[in-house]
């Protein structure tokens, strides 16, 4: 199906198809979420919501496009990616784990923020105060219903301090899981996933000039989305679902960090620009 846009603000839940918007009364993400068919619910709800004026996309903060959900994410699912874990964790002894990781049949997958830690777009992302090396992770993120269906997908920024993670694998809870360490939108977008040509752009701006710049294809990750959400459901429940970011295939030199008042951008060929501005927290 024609890809729908669900967008969240702060009193209104809107949707966008075929460059129309709609405003939908009633909704919650919730109850996509719950539905057996996330995807006929939304062509129900289309049906007799009411067109609003078109939003300017890029300057409306939009809250991040969930509700209960958890929000988790798969590690090493790039070879670029699992050169870079191994590059910062190799003074600890801890490189080899990423390698194994990289060509074992298990994914890497860890729990990454709750609703109330993820943020928006235009909204604040941190880096920590007792890091040293810091990096935004851009991820096509999917969205998955209590019945582990794959019906969606939005853009992720897993934020993430290499520092710590690379002086001992075992804090990677402490550099993944803190306070606006996660961005997710500007919306969900329902229906068919985006294909292996689809383009994930990263640009990091400084002082009003591009410092850090790249891309990768969704081609590029090892793993396929059915096979990440069903080792995610695994002996596991989500009672409203989840979100489940797959990896990043862009990652900045070692020689870069993040500093306090960056803005990340990251884009994906059919679900927009997520902005974030960053701060030390």
């Amino acid at each position: 199906m024609q890809p729908v846009g669900l967008f969240r603000t702060p009193t209104q839940h809107l949707a966008c198809s075929d460059g129309r918007w709609h405003e939908l009364e009633g909704f919650s993400f919730d109850q996509l979420f719950h539905a057996a068919s996330p995807h006929q619910l939304v062509q129900d709800l289309l049906a007799t919501a009411p067109e609003v004026e078109i939003p300017p996309v890029t300057e409306t903060p939009f809250l991040a496009p969930l509700e209960s959900q958890e929000v988790w994410a798969a590690g090493v699912t790039y070879y670029r990616s699992r050169s870079a874990r191994m590059e910062e964790a190799e003074q600890a002894g801890g490189d080899i784990f990423y390698d194994k990781v990289y060509e074992a049949p298990r994914p890497e997958l860890f729990f990454k923020a709750t609703a109330a830690r993820a943020r928006g777009h235009l909204a604040e992302v941190g880096i920590r105060e007792d890091s040293t090396w810091d990096v935004p992770e851009p991820e096509l993120t999917l969205a998955i219903t209590r019945d582990g269906l794959v019906f969606g997908c939005t853009i992720g920024n897993d934020m993430s301090s290499r520092s710590i993670e690379g002086e001992n694998p075992l804090y990677l809870p402490q550099a993944k899981v803190y306070s606006a360490s996660c961005a997710l939108g500007p919306g969900l977008w329902v229906g068919d996933l985006p294909g292996p040509d689809t383009k994930i752009r990263l640009a990091i701006h400084r002082d009003g000039a591009e410092a850090f710049s790249g891309e990768t294809e969704v081609s590029q990750i090892k793993r396929g989305f059915d096979e990440l959400a069903g080792w995610l459901f695994r002996q596991n429940e989500f009672p409203d679902g989840a979100l489940l970011m797959t990896g990043t295939g862009i990652v900045p030199d070692s020689d870069f960090t993040l500093a306090p008042a960056d803005e990340v951008r990251i884009a994906i060929d059919g679900l927009g620009e997520l902005r974030n501005p960053v701060i030390r927290v």
